[in-house]
């Protein structure tokens, strides 16, 4: 395995990030709801961070730690869930109520990087020597 599978993991995140961000922001706009609200870009520019931090993590350590990865990707799903309560969560709650669009602003990225982190980990784990 080379450094390529982490840079073409990061290209096709970073392009899975946009083309997601722009669907978000279409339907949002054909709902007629505000574009930018609830920190919908420095949500996607924070999962999309937090997702390339945690699989380069993964990829440096891929050798010393070989048996741990899946215990230490858990970890980094953890550590994402921190981020969203301390970051997002108090601005969310700050009216007493979490809105539908707040929720989606900040779920649907994270959930766009679980299940992108969660496929690309599987295949590169099946070739790990």
């Amino acid at each position: 395995m080379t450094q390529n599978t982490f840079v073409n993991f990061s290209i096709k995140v970073v392009l899975l990030f946009s083309l997601t961000f722009g669907i978000h922001l279409g339907i949002l706009k054909a709902l007629g709801l505000p574009l930018w609200a609830h920190y919908i870009l420095w949500s996607y520019i924070i999962n999309l961070s937090l997702v390339v931090v945690i699989f380069g993590f993964l990829y440096y350590f891929r050798k010393k730690y070989k048996e741990q990865l899946g215990f230490l990707f858990l970890f980094g799903s953890l550590f994402k869930f921190l981020v969203f309560f301390i970051f997002f969560y108090p601005i969310y709650k700050a009216d007493g109520t979490i809105s539908r669009a707040e929720f989606a602003t900040f779920f649907i990225p994270y959930a766009v990087g679980l299940i992108f982190e969660t496929l690309s980990l599987g295949k590169w784990l099946n070739n790990l020597d």
